[in-house]
């Protein structure tokens, strides 16, 4: 089995049809791996989105897909394929081959070489993608917020502030149009340039600048997509958003919207720890 899964989901695609490859036996479950797929997986390095559920159809039999995950092997044959946190190396690593596992708790039997029918489930898909754009835009209002923080160069992010979201993340989950994300205000935080003294103080005004910031970009109505370097799995995406300011572009391999009117009336809370040392942002969607 050679050449990596090659991915729809980008396009927002929710159907497919598709060769299996493989079919093999996980912990109290069943992976099958085809050719092409419109299910987007669950990242086994960063698991912010949730996979896309659905529904396998083999010669005129549903199977419910409960889950998607990564999967690798060498294309010489030397291990067996690696699922999820399993997969001993890097994304990209030199010599290896890049699939989509759709999980079912169904034995399919003997599927190898057969054509199947793939379905997402387009209510969820679209909850996650909404939480999904809602993420990346809140970390850009955040970032533009915290701006006046910073006492050194630091990266910028895609509209020029500096880069708060992507040096200072620790942990971020997608849920149904929402996400929380969680900030480690450290030492190597500081070295960079970025003070925390008065945050506490400061931290309702913040919350409100990106309320309001969130609020103009969801009345822009402005475009959303998924740009990708390739058709397959392992292909580099980014998130855009063609706001009027400029547009934003950032490494994204989840699923997204299609216009920023959709995430409809916004939400976001900050929080911070007793101790200083942690920052949590909660955005909600509806």
């Amino acid at each position: 089995m050679h050449g990596n899964t090659l991915v729809s989901f980008p396009s927002g695609a929710l159907t497919g049809e598709a060769t299996v490859r493989q079919v093999l036996p996980l912990d109290g479950s069943f992976g099958v791996v085809c050719d092409t797929t419109p299910f987007h997986p669950v990242d086994h390095t960063w698991p912010d989105q949730p996979a896309d559920r659905g529904v396998l159809t083999a010669e005129g039999e549903a199977y419910a897909v409960e889950d998607a995950l990564i999967g690798a092997a060498p294309r010489d044959g030397s291990a067996p394929l690696a699922v999820g946190p399993g997969i001993p190396v890097r994304r990209g690593e030199e010599g290896w081959d890049w699939y989509v596992v759709h999980v079912l708790a169904a034995d399919p039997g003997p599927l190898t070489g057969r054509r199947v029918r793939l379905e997402v489930d387009p209510e969820r898909r679209h909850r996650l993608s909404a939480g999904h754009t809602l993420c990346e835009l809140v970390g850009l209002a955040l970032n533009r917020m915290l701006a006046p923080r910073w006492s050194k160069e630091a990266k910028p992010d895609a509209l020029g502030a500096p880069d708060f979201d992507k040096l200072a993340i620790t942990s971020s989950r997608i849920f149904a149009h929402g996400s929380v994300d969680h900030y480690r205000l450290g030492k190597s935080l500081r070295r960079k340039g970025f003070s925390a003294e008065g945050l506490a103080a400061e931290l309702p005004g913040i919350e409100a600048g990106v309320n309001t910031l969130m609020a103009g970009w969801v009345a822009e109505d402005a475009p959303v997509g998924v740009a990708t370097e390739g058709p397959g799995i392992d292909a580099l995406r980014h998130f855009r958003c063609a706001l009027a300011e400029g547009e934003a572009s950032t490494p994204c391999g989840g699923t997204h919207v299609t216009r920023t009117g959709e995430l409809g009336q916004v939400k976001v809370t900050l929080e911070l720890s007793g101790d200083g040392t942690e920052l949590r942002m909660e955005a909600k969607c509806s």
